[in-house]
């Protein structure tokens, strides 16, 4: 299972992410807070800079707009997480 471990605000709307794969590195959400109406207050560069990794976890802000380890791993890798928890725990 993906999980999110770590989460820090970077620049623009450029977050750094880690795994629990291992995998790190920096994802452009531009795009996605611009597709969502519900996340049309983190539009505001100062709303959207304080997210915050919830109980499950996923990248949350107090709007209510919130983006799944999932979605997040796919958006940094390029690939569909694999559910296979002998696979992520092995980094394959």
């Amino acid at each position: 299972m993906i999980a999110l471990q770590e989460a820090k605000y970077c620049h623009d709307f450029c977050v750094w992410l880690r795994f629990n794969t291992g995998e790190a590195g920096e994802v452009n959400l531009a795009e996605i807070v611009r597709r969502y109406p519900q996340a049309k207050p983190l539009q505001d560069i100062e709303q959207f800079r304080q997210f915050y990794l919830d109980d499950w976890p996923t990248l949350a802000w107090e709007c209510g707009f919130d983006l799944s380890p999932e979605l997040l791993y796919q958006c940094l890798t390029g690939r569909v997480p694999n559910w296979s928890n002998d696979e992520i725990s092995h980094g394959d």
